[in-house]
């Protein structure tokens, strides 16, 4: 929830800049409501362990995991939340970040999945001052907020690797972000984790945060994304 402050904040900012929807153009805030009628939900049929529609002939990304658990995902990745993800991501639209965090939250509520902590895919540090900032934290720290649930910083990203849209498929990808990861917080040992990203492609990135995570101790580790590329 926003603090009094922040509502304040949030209200003098839509009123000297109004919010326009990053599909259309209208100032009816980040997604007007006749393009949320858009939105591409993901629906069944599909795996369910890391929700690629069954209709397809891709095989099923989740047979190349070796430390992910399963993932959630609200939406597929074209359209409208196609266009979200590259603003917050690539044009420093961090105000949207509290929108796409509710539906994240929204969608959470109704899955069995209650984890201990939630942790956010980091950058390597290089790519985080080129950036400004991660957004997958953003959406982490919104998500803390609606769900009461503290979001632990403790993962680490030790080894830049190539950008994984660039890596080729998917055994490439999984080797690209081998061992990049560390956690050494004691306090994981035991719990149960819930790993934000902005999208899931692949998995590569969310299964090799999940190795670390469960080197580290947690129990069990499922990712949510906003979106699920198909």
């Amino acid at each position: 929830m926003l603090t009094h402050l922040e509502k304040i904040s949030r209200m003098a900012l839509d009123l000297l800049f109004p919010p326009k929807c990053v599909a259309c153009g209208r100032e009816e805030g980040y997604i007007c409501n006749t393009c949320s009628l858009t939105l591409s939900y993901t629906k069944p049929p599909v795996c369910p362990v890391c929700i690629l529609p069954l209709e397809g002939k891709r095989r099923c990304d989740c047979r190349y995991w070796t430390s992910l658990d399963g993932l959630s995902s609200p939406f597929v990745f074209k359209g409208v939340i196609r266009e979200a993800v590259i603003q917050l991501k690539y044009h420093n639209l961090r105000a949207i970040a509290p929108l796409l965090a509710g539906y994240m939250h929204k969608y959470l509520k109704e899955k069995p999945f209650v984890p201990d902590m939630i942790i956010a895919v980091p950058l390597h540090k290089s790519r985080l001052r080129q950036r400004g900032y991660n957004q997958s934290e953003l959406l982490t720290k919104q998500l803390g907020k609606l769900t009461g649930i503290l979001p632990n910083n403790s993962l680490r990203r030790t080894r830049k690797a190539q950008s994984q849209v660039e890596a080729g498929n998917i055994k490439l990808r999984h080797i690209n972000v081998d061992m990049a990861f560390t956690c050494s917080d004691v306090q994981i040992k035991g719990k149960k984790i819930l790993l934000i990203d902005d999208v899931c492609t692949s998995g590569a990135t969310l299964d090799s945060c999940a190795g670390a995570l469960k080197a580290a101790g947690a129990s069990g580790v499922r990712g949510l994304t906003l979106a699920r590329e198909v």
